[in-house]
């Protein structure tokens, strides 16, 4: 994965992922809220999911939101919270849809880094 420099300023569409993710995680009130743009342009937001019988990063479970309402692919993808770098898991989600963008912002929507998969 080769990484941006990270002061780099989101255009607005990016930006809009970084707010929709961090609203998911607010009304969640999980550790980390992502939001990913299908290649049609719709968004989809998502929060970790931690039940007794499943459990989900904030990115996988808004590639599944996307994937469930029909997506193919994705443009970019988006999460917002403590983590200075994503997990393989969140990673491998967001390249099964040939994700292209990672971008990854503090909980307070700072961007920590913008990430080629």
């Amino acid at each position: 994965m080769q990484t941006d420099d990270p002061a780099t300023v989101l255009d607005a569409e990016d930006a809009k992922l970084v707010t929709l993710a961090r609203g998911a995680r607010g009304r969640a009130a999980t550790i980390e809220g992502a939001a990913v743009r299908d290649d049609d342009g719709r968004t989809y937001a998502a929060a970790t999911v931690e039940l007794p019988s499943l459990r989900l990063t904030a990115l996988q479970a808004a590639v599944a939101a996307a994937v469930s309402s029909g997506a193919r692919a994705l443009e970019a993808a988006a999460v917002v919270g403590a983590a200075t770098s994503l997990d393989p898991l969140s990673l491998a989600a967001a390249a099964d849809l040939g994700t292209p963008v990672v971008i990854l912002a503090a909980a307070d929507g700072t961007l920590r880094s913008r990430s080629k998969v």
